[in-house]
């Protein structure tokens, strides 16, 4: 019998039926893989993605950025959620891991940050991206970098990062912004990586441990994985610290609007449960973020990356309008 001799119905959902297998085989037969991203300027940042970059798609592209202790790696179950659906890049930070670690503390400065994603993305051959996301000090970064070039990127999603005027308006005025960012003063010290590491890393595992829950996706093959990241150094990312201008006891800093006014459509990704960066770092973000969509996850706390991998992953699919594509298949 001839392909054309079934009804147009029949093959519609013959073919919608194909198309879901192969996307289930493709997510059964998921692999990493990585690649050294050498940027122009001199850095070298180690990546990590859900896809062959190489291998022709019309897929979203999306880049996601880390924080502090974390690495690439802390992305991979997003990364594995969105394989097949979009092509995912996860680059190690200057400082972090196997990248490039700059010993000069000024090497980590925000224009120096911004620049490397600049670069990333540029590489790729692609900007604008379809979506940058970001958490904690890669939240830093990404919001400069959507604010000084929107044109490398068509949307921002942020998880648990504050926007800096946000930032410096609690730093300056919420006595409780104050006492949750105390910490911030201990990582700035000289000897802060060798504390950190002492006791077989005890305070960084306090990072984790005391966030208002149990910290039940801390597996001990992601302790393994942890402590051989932060085996590497220390140093690097504990410099993002010391050359950022906002933290407790800041000076007499000038962040005019139309520096940090962000008008790519944004997402942001908040959980409630966050006890160093608190709630309130999100009212009145409208003022400088004007295309602003905000999801509050109560029970989630500042590793929520982690700890709601699922919805992270629904939200970038959301947000890249893949989520409707697969759908339609």
């Amino acid at each position: 019998m001839r392909w054309g001799t079934f009804s147009r119905k029949v093959r519609k959902r013959f073919a919608k039926r194909v198309r879901r297998l192969c996307n289930a085989a493709m997510a059964t037969d998921f692999a990493l893989h990585t690649f050294d991203a050498v940027l122009p300027h001199g850095i070298t940042l180690v990546c990590r993605s859900n896809a062959l970059l190489d291998a022709p798609s019309s897929l979203p592209r999306v880049v996601l950025l880390h924080g502090f202790p974390e690495g690439a790696f802390a992305w991979d179950e997003v990364l594995e959620r969105l394989a097949g659906k979009v092509v995912a890049v996860a680059p190690d930070l200057r400082g972090f891991g196997r990248s490039s670690a700059p010993t000069a503390v000024e090497a980590y400065q925000a224009r120096a940050l911004v620049q490397d994603i600049v670069a990333l993305i540029e590489r790729s051959g692609r900007a604008p991206i379809d979506l940058l996301v970001a958490h904690d000090w890669g939240g830093a970064v990404a919001w400069n970098l959507a604010a000084a070039r929107p044109d490398l990127v068509a949307r921002l999603m942020i998880l648990n990062s504050p926007h800096p005027a946000t930032f410096l308006r609690d730093l300056r005025n919420d006595p409780r912004q104050q006492a949750a960012s105390a910490y911030m003063t201990f990582l700035c010290r000289p000897d802060a990586a060798a504390l950190l590491a002492a006791d077989g890393y005890a305070r960084l595992w306090a990072f984790f441990e005391k966030m208002g829950r149990s910290a039940d996706w801390l597996t001990p093959a992601l302790r393994e994985r942890y402590r051989a990241h932060w085996a590497l150094g220390l140093e690097g990312g504990l410099n993002y610290y010391r050359a950022s201008p906002l933290r407790p006891g800041v000076g007499a800093i000038d962040l005019p609007d139309e520096r940090v006014t962000v008008r790519v459509p944004t997402t942001v990704l908040w959980g409630e449960r966050d006890d160093a960066l608190l709630p309130g770092l999100i009212d009145g973000l409208e003022r400088w973020v004007p295309d602003l969509r905000t999801v509050r996850v109560p029970d989630a706390t500042h590793w929520i990356a982690h700890e709601r991998p699922a919805l992270v992953a629904d939200e970038i699919l959301r947000t890249t309008g893949a989520a409707a594509a697969v759908d339609r298949r």
